[in-house]
């Protein structure tokens, strides 16, 4: 057991605190959440997002972060506590921002180094539309469980099957949801993953018997997943083939495509196969790519600036399109470097200190603790834990926090029932790991949509993995089927 905790990648559960306060009561709890809740769908459903301008969202989770503050501190909370949670919760994030950067740069310099069009020309010779969601889905899968990360994965072959994808006219929402659940299906099955090390850390597994015993609920997840996309492919209606010989012809036109370009990319991968730091790995993408630039494409820096290290710096911090006689590719071909990462930095920012502060005046413990009340049966436990992970990663933001708080308050709850640890750890990735990138403001969504260039709400009904491991997981437990007690573990 102490050896698996030790594979924990860059968590650090001592840090991973819950506040008490006990005069907090679960309607003052509440307070910030239906604030927010309100004023969100408000902003959504009447305001078609304008409400607050460009920023609503920020916007609205630091309104629910005032209002959760004034009720700390009607409740004897003081300021500093509530700010060192938000430090907390901000220092937490300091890398997945630099992340964000350097993949706003990387694809900037992806772009116009040729990668990512050599990537959608030699794709779309391979990728059929009869095969391609699925194929995504299975691409996506095989690098996260080899990366142990879907926020890499998506970073990588995500941007390139996005862009194939949308030469091929398929919706970009279908594409992204096909990503990411194959993105987060390796995510919870590789053992270099830090949710799959956290999640039986916290119930008090190990790391291959929790793997193992989440094979039962995921391998039927991703095979309906598979079987789903696979109709899509059939049914959708696309550009089929007789608009790629067009297209092939435009990238070749544009850009000197050829394999050597592909020597980036896997870099990169290899980089991160062999346990790089992220930050090392993409920033070595980044630098790989200029040079590559001024090697293969001289022409077209030379369109975006009058010098080569003019072009490349627009390409990694600004806005960069490059112009073809072809409309679509012409949307495709275009980035917005690090400056188009800005607003989801600063979504993840407004995120954390709302989470911050809800965690600073007990807030997020009061919610867990009256959800565990109502758990009477197995069933009702499996299903408590479910709605806490859920509503963890809608209020605290942070998929990290839906699996600490409810593991940790749910672990003797569990003992009780006379259910084995590995029912728990199973139940926080079902439910925690692979939902957090269905809320647009929690970290991860806003990860995934900022890389990806696609909204939530565009891929939430085809992440269809993700959103359906929760009814699987309670399937299983209101069957009875591989529910494991202690003295058979």
């Amino acid at each position: 057991m102490q050896e698996e905790n030790q594979n924990i990648s860059e968590i650090n559960i001592n840090d991973q605190r819950i506040i008490s306060n006990k005069e907090l009561s679960i309607w003052e709890a509440l307070i910030p959440v239906v604030i927010l809740m309100a004023l969100l769908a408000y902003n959504i459903f009447y305001k078609d997002g304008a409400w607050l301008g460009d920023y609503s969202n920020q916007f609205i989770l630091l309104i629910g972060g005032g209002c959760a503050a004034v009720v700390g501190l009607l409740n004897k909370v003081t300021l500093t506590t509530m700010f060192l949670e938000i430090w907390e919760n901000l220092k937490s994030v300091f890398v997945p921002i630099m992340i964000l950067f350097l993949v706003g740069a990387l694809a900037g310099t992806w772009l116009i180094s040729g990668i990512i069009p050599a990537m959608v020309y030699y794709g779309l010779q391979v990728l059929s539309p009869e095969i391609f969601l699925p194929a995504s889905v299975i691409i996506a899968a095989i690098i996260s469980i080899a990366t142990g990360s879907s926020w890499t994965t998506s970073a990588t072959v995500g941007i390139a099957l996005i862009g194939i994808g949308t030469a091929l006219g398929i919706p970009t929402g279908m594409i992204a949801g096909a990503v990411i659940s194959g993105a987060y299906f390796g995510d919870k099955m590789s053992p270099l993953s830090d949710t799959t090390n956290l999640a039986p850390a916290m119930a008090g597994t190990d790391l291959f018997t929790h793997i193992k015993y989440m094979g039962y609920t995921t391998i039927p997840t991703i095979i309906i997943t598979l079987i789903a996309f696979t109709g899509m492919s059939m049914t959708i209606e696309t550009t089929g083939n007789a608009d790629i010989t067009g297209l092939l012809h435009t990238i070749k036109s544009t850009f000197n495509i050829t394999p050597y370009l592909f020597i980036v990319p896997v870099v990169v991968i290899a980089l991160i196969l062999l346990k790089t730091k992220p930050l090392i790995a993409l920033g070595a993408g980044v630098l790989l790519a200029a040079v590559f630039a001024i090697y293969f494409q001289e022409n077209i820096l030379s369109g975006i600036a009058s010098s080569n290290f003019s072009a490349i710096t627009n390409a990694i911090l600004t806005d960069t399109a490059i112009t073809t006689d072809n409309e679509k590719l012409n949307e495709l071909f275009s980035s917005g470097g690090m400056n188009g990462m800005l607003w989801t930095i600063y979504l993840i920012i407004c995120a954390m200190v709302f989470g911050g502060i809800m965690d600073g005046i007990g807030a997020l413990s009061r919610i867990t603790k009256s959800l565990l009340k109502l758990a009477h049966s197995v069933f009702g436990l499996f299903a408590t834990t479910v709605v806490s992970c859920l509503g963890l990663n809608v209020i605290a933001s942070d998929q990290y926090l839906a699996l600490v708080i409810p593991g940790k308050m749910f672990k003797k709850a569990y003992e009780d029932k006379n259910l084995a640890p590995e029912n728990l750890s199973r139940t926080l990735e079902d439910s925690g790991t692979v939902t957090s990138v269905l809320i647009p403001w929690n970290t991860c969504g806003a990860y995934q949509s900022g890389v990806l260039g696609v909204g939530v709400a565009e891929y939430f009904a085809f992440a269809i993995f993700n959103w359906l491991s929760p009814f699987m997981t309670l399937f299983f437990a209101a069957i009875g089927i591989k529910i494991r007690s202690i003295k058979n573990a």
